[in-house]
């Protein structure tokens, strides 16, 4: 299995390797580490390891060369600029030690008078000069990076540079507009290769080019090898991380290069799944895998899972919403603290990283309207643990934007939510708010609409017991395990590799890792 992260974090992934796994295959997981230093331990009875990719061609060339032009103070790259940095922070260092070791000096008498005045002096202008040598620095790396991360590939010759390419190599072009995915095939593709598997499930846009080649490699060689797709999102609803122009189109060619060479294609939903048969004119349309929450997958010393109420100081007859997952602007948690002041006595938990910088201007927002004391944020649990956590709340919250990918997904907490028998109030992005409204689970809202969504609210507060009926019903929550999918896995391996002996699983399996809160989500 091959994925661009560093697994941690994946609850899918971690999902698709530990059960493949479980039912006896011999998994070996390939992911990114965050540094230079490679990494291994034990999911289950799948590896995992972590391989250092350097992202030398990552880097475009014009950001080894100066812009002499546009930015004339900019530091030449090549590591100055923290150089010079480090050096004004050592020089501070020193000024902060020395009028210490001078005050000291003028306590016990040793130092006075003009000795004294013209030492403090001297040590003022020493403290100005570094502040003005700061500002200096700052201001030249500023400059730098502006050269280094600030071109947008936007300008009519980087247009035109783009078009040439798409015209002249077709999908091909993605080695010229972004290179760097060599890279991820420069520090996988050996590593594949050595390990020679007959199957290989690809995660992601990234990896299916580096499976893609492995599976070439392969058969060049007389082996056959399987490959899967499981592409997590939609590309081209994607909003790129990467500010620039050509990210878009390059990734789309590289994917539309290599979506040919995949035996089986799974992803996350029947609406992602139409789009893709659409977008790579597949043969048949893909399977789906919902992201549904493993709870069988639950270390045999585990511990309990904390208590939600508990942990925010919440009385039991106090009303609570719960998000839980990523925390960025496009997941709407600015509606639920703009929402707080109109919502008397009710509290909201946040389930996310509290280290955020977005996390911490939701507290200031929420300070400012005078509710911080009902606004709780909270760190992330292992993911056996977060279906009993959320279970303390009354309603779980989905308030996420109106982005194309957003649409078409029945995501990880939407499912988590189900099985905590929790009320849901959804933002009406298609697919979620579709379920909603079939099932009878929650309410749904129009996206960044506070005044409907404190509407939302209220109704799901004024019965809760309604809502949660829902769940009742026969065959919905059995369809929505971790336990469905694994099995719906195993038929697609089965069906490319009908031959194949799996070897039987140890009697004994090594432990995970210990896990901190917030390491699994």
């Amino acid at each position: 299995m091959l994925v661009d992260n560093k697994v941690e974090g994946d609850s899918r992934v971690q999902k698709i390797a530990r059960s493949a796994a479980e039912a006896g295959w011999d998994v070996t997981l390939l992911g990114r580490s965050p540094d230079e230093v490679g990494r291994s331990w034990r999911l289950g009875a799948a590896e995992v390891r972590l391989l250092p990719v350097p992202d030398l061609l990552d880097r475009r060339r014009h950001e080894f060369r100066r812009a002499w032009l546009r930015w004339p103070l900019a530091y030449r790259p090549g590591g100055i600029a923290e150089q010079r940095a480090q050096w004004v922070r050592a020089w501070q260092a020193d000024l902060t030690f020395r009028s210490a070791l001078l005050e000291r000096r003028a306590a016990t008498g040793e130092l006075g008078g003009a000795a004294l005045r013209r030492a403090r002096r001297a040590l003022r202008l020493g403290d100005t000069a570094a502040h003005v040598l700061d500002r200096w620095v700052w201001l030249r790396t500023k400059m730098l990076n502006r050269v280094r991360y600030g071109r947008k590939f936007r300008s009519p010759w980087d247009r035109a540079y783009t078009l040439f390419w798409q015209l002249v190599r077709g999908d091909r072009a993605w080695r010229r507009l972004e290179p760097g995915l060599w890279d991820y095939e420069l520090a996988y593709g050996p590593e594949v290769d050595r390990l020679r598997p007959d199957l290989i499930h690809a995660h992601d846009f990234r990896m299916l080019g580096v499976g893609a080649r492995a599976k070439v490699r392969a058969a060049a060689e007389g082996r056959r090898v399987a490959l899967v797709w499981d592409a997590h999102e939609f590309l081209p609803g994607i909003k790129p991380w990467r500010d620039h122009a050509r990210w878009l189109p390059a990734h789309r060619a590289h994917e539309r290069e290599y979506a040919p060479y995949a035996d089986a294609v799974l992803t996350v939903s029947a609406d992602l799944a139409a789009l893709l048969r659409r977008e790579h004119r597949l043969p048949a349309t893909p399977d789906v895998l919902l992201n549904a929450p493993a709870v069988e997958h639950r270390p045999a010393d585990a511990t309990p899972a904390p208590e939600l109420r508990v942990e925010c100081g919440v009385g039991p007859d106090e009303p609570l919403l719960v998000y839980s997952g990523a925390a960025a602007p496009q997941r709407g948690l600015d509606t639920l603290v703009e929402a707080l002041p109109r919502l008397p006595g009710v509290h909201v938990a946040l389930v996310v990283n509290p280290a955020l910088r977005y996390v911490e201007r939701l507290a200031e927002r929420a300070a400012r309207l005078g509710v911080a004391d009902r606004l709780h944020v909270l760190p992330y649990v292992p993911h056996w643990q977060v279906v009993p956590f959320l279970s303390g709340a009354d309603v779980g919250v989905i308030p996420i934007h109106r982005w194309p990918n957003h649409e078409i997904a029945l995501i990880t907490k939407f499912f988590e939510y189900a099985h905590a028998r929790l009320p849901v109030v959804v933002s009406d992005v298609r697919t979620m708010a579709g379920a909603v409204r079939e099932t009878g689970q929650g309410e749904v809202f129009r996206a960044g609409d506070v005044d409907d969504f404190v509407r939302a609210v209220r109704a799901v507060l004024a019965d809760p017991a309604r809502y949660r009926a829902a769940y009742d019903r026969p065959g919905l929550l059995a369809g929505w395990t971790w336990q469905a999918q694994a099995e719906a896995l195993e038929a697609v391996y089965r069906r490319l590799l009908p031959d194949a002996a799996t070897s039987a699983i140890p009697d004994t399996v090594a432990p995970d890792p210990p896990t901190p809160r917030g390491a699994l989500r």
